[in-house]
């Protein structure tokens, strides 16, 4: 998660970072890969993720959480439940869920951002259908993942 000045000191942020586990040299040489798989492992750890981001997120007026294809999903949900919100499931491709209306209140969330494009087409599709689309937010920013 994107850490602000008042995340930064949050001591959560250090137990969510320590629970990610690097994967070095994946996918190519000289990556080191985020896999926030094994935050799944860590209840302590995965509890301090959601609850962040419903910190962030309650008093938002927030009526969609919009999870990305798959890792968001398991992300989204529990957001979603915290924050007393829909959840709906962003599909690859261009493919928009039935369950969102004009005017609603959305954020979209996946684990991971490396270029921003997952997350800027889902927000477009978001858009297209009327939602207006307050943030996008992941776990875990990877630049070092993009190629050129």
């Amino acid at each position: 998660m994107a850490s602000t000045s008042k995340n930064s000191e949050d001591p959560r942020i250090a137990r969510i970072s320590s629970a990610i586990r690097i994967i070095p040299n994946f996918p190519k040489q000289g990556v080191r890969f985020p896999d926030v798989t094994t935050l799944f492992l860590d209840t302590k750890a995965f509890k301090d993720a959601i609850d962040l981001f419903v910190e962030r997120y309650r008093d938002q007026n927030i009526s969609i959480v919009a999870g990305m294809e798959a890792r968001g999903f398991i992300f989204g949900s529990p957001i979603a439940l915290g924050i007393g919100a829909k959840f709906v499931p962003m599909r690859k491709h261009n493919k928009l869920p039935g369950a969102v209306q004009p005017g609603e209140r959305a954020i979209v969330i996946d684990d991971l951002i490396v270029t921003g494009e997952t997350l800027y087409a889902a927000a477009k599709l978001l858009e297209r259908a009327g939602v207006h689309v307050v943030e996008c937010a992941c776990v875990i920013e990877s630049p070092e993942l993009k190629t050129d």
